[in-house]
């Protein structure tokens, strides 16, 4: 099986109540609990907003990320399937579609180390 990621984008918008939060969390481990039943979730994580870009040829540092909400990282997944389209399939399950999230999947490179 090959890894791919779930790159996560939008979703839980800030002004949810405790709550409402509270139950979009329970949605994501259902899904969690989901993928690791068929043994296709390998982990994942949020990710805080606050963060720095370092970028140019003289790189500079700055504060960020400066995106709309709707495009603000929010997690990702790594998660184990045969082909890109298996894992189309398993990111169908994410909560946050009804939010509008979207998830970018990718395939992540096997780079042999020397």
């Amino acid at each position: 099986m090959k890894d791919f990621m779930f790159i996560f984008r939008g979703g839980m918008p800030e002004s949810m109540t405790p709550e409402e939060s509270q139950a979009s969390m329970q949605k994501w481990f259902a899904w969690i609990g989901e993928l690791s039943a068929k043994g296709r979730y390998v982990g994942g994580d949020p990710l805080l907003q606050e963060g720095k870009s370092i970028q140019g040829k003289k790189p500079v540092v700055t504060d960020g990320p400066f995106a709309e909400g709707k495009e603000l990282l929010g997690g990702y997944f790594i998660i184990k399937a045969e082909t890109l389209e298996e894992a189309t399939e398993l990111a169908w399950g994410y909560p946050d579609f009804e939010l509008g999230g979207s998830v970018e999947i990718r395939e992540v490179m096997k780079i042999p180390m020397p």
